[in-house]
Protein backbone atom coordinates (compact mmCIF):
# COMPACT_ATOMS: atom_id res chain seq x y z
CA UNK A 1 0.00 0.00 0.00
CA UNK A 2 2.65 2.39 0.81
CA UNK A 3 4.72 2.62 -2.20
CA UNK A 4 1.14 2.61 -4.06
CA UNK A 5 0.51 6.06 -2.26
CA UNK A 6 4.00 7.01 -2.71
CA UNK A 7 3.57 6.72 -6.83
CA UNK A 8 0.35 8.63 -6.63
CA UNK A 9 1.94 11.33 -4.23
CA UNK A 10 4.92 11.46 -6.81
CA UNK A 11 2.28 11.53 -10.47
CA UNK A 12 0.03 14.37 -8.39
CA UNK A 13 3.33 16.48 -7.29
CA UNK A 14 4.89 16.46 -10.68
CA UNK A 15 1.60 17.72 -12.23
CA UNK A 16 1.77 20.44 -10.40
CA UNK A 17 5.14 21.78 -11.57
CA UNK A 18 7.36 20.15 -8.50
CA UNK A 19 10.88 19.30 -9.70
CA UNK A 20 12.32 15.57 -7.97
CA UNK A 21 16.22 15.18 -7.53
CA UNK A 22 17.62 12.11 -6.43
CA UNK A 23 19.58 13.37 -4.26
CA UNK A 24 21.19 12.98 -0.34
CA UNK A 25 20.95 16.27 1.29
CA UNK A 26 24.40 16.78 3.57
CA UNK A 27 23.96 20.51 4.87
CA UNK A 28 21.21 22.92 5.57
CA UNK A 29 23.22 26.63 5.87
CA UNK A 30 21.70 29.90 6.31
CA UNK A 31 22.90 33.08 4.54
CA UNK A 32 20.63 35.96 5.60
CA UNK A 33 17.20 35.60 4.64
CA UNK A 34 17.83 32.23 2.12
CA UNK A 35 18.21 28.54 3.10
CA UNK A 36 20.88 26.69 1.15
CA UNK A 37 20.87 22.92 0.96
CA UNK A 38 23.48 21.59 -0.22
CA UNK A 39 23.61 18.43 -1.92
CA UNK A 40 26.02 15.07 -2.15
CA UNK A 41 26.96 15.86 -5.30
CA UNK A 42 28.30 19.13 -4.77
CA UNK A 43 25.48 21.56 -5.95
CA UNK A 44 23.45 23.75 -3.90
CA UNK A 45 19.78 24.88 -3.74
CA UNK A 46 18.83 28.44 -2.47
CA UNK A 47 15.20 28.63 -1.28
CA UNK A 48 13.20 31.20 1.10
CA UNK A 49 11.73 28.14 3.06
CA UNK A 50 13.28 24.94 3.72
CA UNK A 51 10.44 22.16 4.67
CA UNK A 52 12.51 18.87 6.46
CA UNK A 53 10.90 15.63 6.13
CA UNK A 54 12.96 13.01 7.56
CA UNK A 55 10.84 11.17 9.50
CA UNK A 56 11.35 9.53 13.10
CA UNK A 57 13.15 6.08 14.26
CA UNK A 58 11.03 4.53 16.78
CA UNK A 59 12.78 3.98 20.06
CA UNK A 60 13.44 0.39 20.52
CA UNK A 61 13.22 -2.15 23.83
CA UNK A 62 16.16 -3.59 25.46
CA UNK A 63 14.42 -6.95 25.61
CA UNK A 64 16.22 -10.21 24.93
CA UNK A 65 14.83 -11.17 21.74
CA UNK A 66 13.33 -8.32 20.41
CA UNK A 67 15.83 -7.72 17.84
CA UNK A 68 15.39 -11.58 16.46
CA UNK A 69 11.24 -11.12 16.19
CA UNK A 70 11.49 -7.69 14.35
CA UNK A 71 9.06 -7.48 11.80
CA UNK A 72 8.02 -11.21 13.20
CA UNK A 73 5.82 -10.55 15.50
CA UNK A 74 7.32 -7.98 17.56
CA UNK A 75 6.44 -4.19 15.14
CA UNK A 76 6.80 -0.24 16.46
CA UNK A 77 4.27 1.51 15.28
CA UNK A 78 0.74 0.12 14.07
CA UNK A 79 -0.86 0.44 10.56
CA UNK A 80 -3.96 0.09 9.33
CA UNK A 81 -3.52 -3.14 7.34
CA UNK A 82 -1.58 -4.88 10.71
CA UNK A 83 -4.45 -4.04 13.00
CA UNK A 84 -7.00 -6.05 10.69
CA UNK A 85 -4.50 -8.72 10.66
CA UNK A 86 -5.27 -9.21 14.16
CA UNK A 87 -8.93 -10.05 14.16
CA UNK A 88 -9.51 -12.13 17.16
CA UNK A 89 -6.22 -12.40 18.40
CA UNK A 90 -4.80 -11.02 21.67
CA UNK A 91 -2.70 -8.28 21.42
CA UNK A 92 -0.05 -6.95 23.54
CA UNK A 93 1.10 -3.07 23.34
CA UNK A 94 3.62 -1.52 25.09
CA UNK A 95 3.52 1.85 26.12
CA UNK A 96 1.27 4.37 28.42
CA UNK A 97 1.46 7.55 26.12
CA UNK A 98 -1.01 8.90 23.85
CA UNK A 99 0.11 6.91 20.27
CA UNK A 100 -0.10 3.47 22.69
CA UNK A 101 -3.75 4.75 24.05
CA UNK A 102 -4.69 5.66 20.41
CA UNK A 103 -3.09 2.34 19.24
CA UNK A 104 -4.95 -0.23 21.76
CA UNK A 105 -8.76 1.44 21.01
CA UNK A 106 -7.75 1.18 17.04
CA UNK A 107 -6.81 -2.83 17.90
CA UNK A 108 -9.90 -2.98 19.98
CA UNK A 109 -11.92 -3.11 17.09
CA UNK A 110 -10.68 -5.88 15.41
CA UNK A 111 -8.67 -7.90 18.20
CA UNK A 112 -10.07 -10.43 20.49
CA UNK A 113 -8.34 -8.86 23.35
CA UNK A 114 -5.72 -5.72 24.28
CA UNK A 115 -3.45 -6.03 27.02
CA UNK A 116 -1.56 -2.70 27.24
CA UNK A 117 1.79 -2.89 29.43
CA UNK A 118 2.74 0.09 31.22
CA UNK A 119 5.91 0.22 33.01
CA UNK A 120 4.10 3.39 35.36
CA UNK A 121 1.95 2.91 37.93
CA UNK A 122 -1.02 4.59 35.93
CA UNK A 123 -1.85 6.20 32.77
CA UNK A 124 -2.21 9.69 34.65
CA UNK A 125 0.68 11.48 33.73
CA UNK A 126 1.75 10.09 29.89
CA UNK A 127 -2.12 10.00 28.28
CA UNK A 128 -4.60 12.45 27.76
CA UNK A 129 -8.05 11.89 29.96
CA UNK A 130 -10.21 11.39 27.10
CA UNK A 131 -8.10 8.36 25.75
CA UNK A 132 -8.24 6.95 29.79
CA UNK A 133 -11.90 7.63 29.36
CA UNK A 134 -12.36 5.60 26.18
CA UNK A 135 -9.96 2.80 27.44
CA UNK A 136 -11.72 2.55 30.52
CA UNK A 137 -15.31 1.92 28.39
CA UNK A 138 -13.64 -0.05 25.72
CA UNK A 139 -14.29 -3.68 27.62
CA UNK A 140 -11.73 -5.26 25.70
CA UNK A 141 -8.49 -3.22 26.35
CA UNK A 142 -7.16 -4.31 29.64
CA UNK A 143 -4.46 -2.15 31.22
CA UNK A 144 -1.73 -3.71 33.23
CA UNK A 145 0.03 -1.23 35.10
CA UNK A 146 4.20 -1.87 36.55
CA UNK A 147 4.07 -4.18 34.48
CA UNK A 148 6.95 -4.80 31.82
CA UNK A 149 8.33 -7.32 29.40
CA UNK A 150 11.26 -9.40 30.12
CA UNK A 151 11.59 -11.71 27.53
CA UNK A 152 10.66 -12.92 24.23
CA UNK A 153 10.86 -16.16 22.89
CA UNK A 154 9.46 -18.49 19.58
CA UNK A 155 10.53 -20.16 16.42
CA UNK A 156 10.64 -17.82 13.47
CA UNK A 157 7.91 -16.05 14.73
CA UNK A 158 6.98 -14.40 18.18
CA UNK A 159 5.26 -16.74 20.58
CA UNK A 160 5.90 -16.35 24.19
CA UNK A 161 6.68 -13.62 26.48
CA UNK A 162 8.18 -13.37 30.16
CA UNK A 163 6.23 -10.40 31.67
CA UNK A 164 7.39 -9.12 35.13
CA UNK A 165 3.76 -8.10 37.06
CA UNK A 166 3.47 -6.78 40.63
CA UNK A 167 2.62 -10.49 41.52
CA UNK A 168 5.40 -12.05 39.85
CA UNK A 169 6.63 -13.42 36.46
CA UNK A 170 4.20 -14.92 34.10
CA UNK A 171 5.08 -16.77 30.68
CA UNK A 172 2.15 -15.51 28.48
CA UNK A 173 1.51 -16.57 24.52
CA UNK A 174 1.11 -14.38 22.03
CA UNK A 175 1.34 -13.85 18.44
CA UNK A 176 1.61 -10.00 18.32
CA UNK A 177 3.77 -7.26 19.78
CA UNK A 178 3.35 -3.57 18.97
CA UNK A 179 5.66 -0.67 20.99
CA UNK A 180 4.88 2.62 21.26
CA UNK A 181 7.57 4.24 23.36
CA UNK A 182 8.02 7.24 21.74
CA UNK A 183 10.59 8.01 18.51
CA UNK A 184 13.50 10.18 17.62
CA UNK A 185 13.13 12.80 15.10
CA UNK A 186 16.01 12.19 12.60
CA UNK A 187 18.12 15.88 12.99
CA UNK A 188 21.32 14.99 14.43
CA UNK A 189 23.01 16.17 11.17
CA UNK A 190 21.58 19.77 11.05
CA UNK A 191 24.08 22.40 11.86
CA UNK A 192 24.19 23.84 15.58
CA UNK A 193 22.79 26.93 14.96
CA UNK A 194 19.32 25.85 14.19
CA UNK A 195 17.20 25.41 17.68
CA UNK A 196 16.06 22.20 17.95
CA UNK A 197 14.26 21.17 21.78
CA UNK A 198 15.56 18.70 24.01
CA UNK A 199 13.95 15.85 22.31
CA UNK A 200 15.57 17.18 19.02
CA UNK A 201 12.63 18.57 17.08
CA UNK A 202 13.04 21.54 15.04
CA UNK A 203 11.79 24.70 16.83
CA UNK A 204 9.83 25.98 13.39
CA UNK A 205 6.73 27.42 12.02
CA UNK A 206 4.97 30.24 9.82
CA UNK A 207 7.92 32.39 7.90
CA UNK A 208 5.50 34.93 8.93
CA UNK A 209 6.44 35.17 12.35
CA UNK A 210 9.89 36.20 12.66
CA UNK A 211 10.31 35.63 16.37
CA UNK A 212 11.01 32.14 15.55
CA UNK A 213 14.48 30.45 15.99
CA UNK A 214 14.70 28.59 12.85
CA UNK A 215 12.88 31.51 10.53
CA UNK A 216 12.28 29.98 6.83
CA UNK A 217 13.29 26.57 8.47
CA UNK A 218 9.93 24.19 9.14
CA UNK A 219 8.24 20.84 9.54
CA UNK A 220 4.73 22.73 7.87
CA UNK A 221 4.48 26.37 7.05
CA UNK A 222 0.99 26.51 6.41
CA UNK A 223 0.61 30.37 6.04
CA UNK A 224 3.47 30.68 4.05
CA UNK A 225 3.19 31.19 0.23
CA UNK A 226 6.58 31.51 -1.15
CA UNK A 227 8.83 29.23 -2.59
CA UNK A 228 10.30 25.96 -0.59
CA UNK A 229 12.22 23.19 -0.65
CA UNK A 230 11.48 19.76 0.83
CA UNK A 231 14.61 17.99 1.46
CA UNK A 232 15.07 14.03 2.61
CA UNK A 233 18.51 12.91 4.00
CA UNK A 234 17.74 9.23 3.12
CA UNK A 235 19.89 8.05 0.21
CA UNK A 236 18.20 8.08 -3.18
CA UNK A 237 14.99 9.34 -1.89
CA UNK A 238 13.30 12.22 -3.79
CA UNK A 239 13.69 16.06 -2.85
CA UNK A 240 11.93 18.76 -4.82
CA UNK A 241 11.15 22.30 -5.70
CA UNK A 242 8.17 23.29 -6.31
Amino acid sequence: MEPILADRAFLQANRLGAEFLAQQVTCIRRDNQYQIVQLSDGKEITCHVCLIATGVAYRKVDIPGADEFTGSGVYYGAALAEAKSCADEIVYIVGGANSAGQAAMYFSRYAGQVHMLVRADSLNKSMSKYLIDQIKATPNIKVETCTEITSMSGNGHLECLTVRTPNGEERRQVTSVFIFIGAAPKTDWLPKDIAVDNKGFILAGPTSKPRLPNRGLSIATPTCSRPAFLASLLPATFASTP
